[in-house]
């Protein structure tokens, strides 16, 4: 098998120009992905909150729900 060898500056901006077209030409993945990582981050968040506060009970929530209507 034969080896390439390339210099670290042309890789370097291989990437760039690739990384610069898919951004251009696939928006709506990369808007995807972002959002799903903004979801996941914020579910954590939440995750991590709910475990340092005071269980409550069916009942409580469904009523706060209800006031928001």
């Amino acid at each position: 098998m034969a080896e390439i060898t390339i210099d670290e500056s042309k890789l370097k901006q291989l990437l760039k120009t690739a990384i610069v077209e898919l951004l251009q030409e696939r928006k709506e993945v990369v808007y995807d992905l972002l959002a799903e990582i903004i979801e996941d981050i914020a579910l954590e968040k939440a995750i991590e909150e709910g475990e340092n506060t005071e269980p409550v009970n069916r009942e409580a929530i469904f009523k706060i729900l209800e006031q928001k209507r």
